[in-house]
């Protein structure tokens, strides 16, 4: 969900990545490096092999060698790219041992977390003039998500793994037979539903990049309770959307006019 926040900058070298992180106050530079060596330790070539580290220089710095591709945002996801992107995310969400996945701290933008944010956003929003098709249907998730949370009174009970944390399409690079998977900042425990949500709610895969959600989800065999789960998340991460875009600053827009409206019109299908 980093999609409106920046928190590094990046140099390209011939060989490698530095990445040097700006002061933020989640662990991100630590959240990548560990998920890089997990990464590299019980899945290599599926993300950047970690080279070197310097968590407390300022800023932070985490050097990774540079891997070929090209991202998948801006375009139309063919068939392949959708099989070889499913078979990348199954993959890692496999590679490392369930009792190692138990033991990382959560993702960031976690449920609870993406709750938070839901209801902050929402009181801004209150203050604000937005359109009424998008007031309707913020109202409409607000409701359910007042049911949802007095329904639920734990966390779901499935098995964990490492969650990469940002479905943002240019975090997965063709190289014209697989993908990889880059940026791990916001990384950690999740389980598969979730991460699932993550990238098909991803404002990413339909403002200017075209991702056949039905033909990628169809690639994963889930549970009953992993299905359950994947219809919540993705109405969670929906309504977050739909305020992150309802609040963007016109004079300073990275959307297109009517995004917001388009989203308001997602949210209230996915709610049905």
């Amino acid at each position: 969900m980093t999609e409106q926040w920046s928190t590094h900058g990046i140099e390209l070298l011939d060989d490698r990545v530095v990445k040097r992180f700006r002061p933020c106050g989640d662990g991100e530079p630590e959240r990548e490096w560990r998920a890089l060596t997990l990464l590299g330790q019980h899945c290599p070539d599926l993300a950047p092999a970690p080279l070197e580290a310097d968590l407390a220089a300022t800023p932070p710095t985490v050097v990774m060698a540079r891997i070929p591709g090209v991202p998948l945002r801006g375009t139309v996801v063919t068939d392949h790219q959708v099989r070889a992107m499913a078979a990348a995310l199954d993959a890692m969400h496999s590679a490392v041992p369930g009792p190692v996945a138990e033991r990382l701290p959560l993702r960031l933008w976690n449920e609870r977390h993406a709750a938070r944010g839901i209801r902050t956003r929402c009181e801004h929003l209150c203050r604000a003039d937005p359109p009424r098709a998008v007031r309707r249907a913020v109202a409409e998730g607000m409701r359910w998500l007042d049911l949802a949370e007095r329904a639920r009174a734990a966390g779901p009970d499935l098995p964990a793994v490492l969650g990469q944390a940002d479905g943002n399409l240019a975090n997965f690079l063709w190289d014209g037979a697989k993908v990889r998977i880059v940026d791990f900042e916001d990384s950690g425990r999740s389980d598969r539903a979730y991460e699932l949500a993550e990238v098909v709610e991803h404002v990413s895969a339909r403002v200017d990049s075209d991702l056949d959600v039905p033909s990628f989800l169809g690639r994963f065999d889930l549970t009953a309770p992993e299905e359950r789960r994947l219809r919540e998340s993705r109405r969670l991460l929906a309504l977050l959307w739909l305020l992150i875009l309802a609040l963007e600053d016109p004079a300073r827009a990275r959307n297109p006019a009517g995004t917001a409206e388009r989203q308001a019109d997602r949210l209230l299908t996915l709610l049905g």
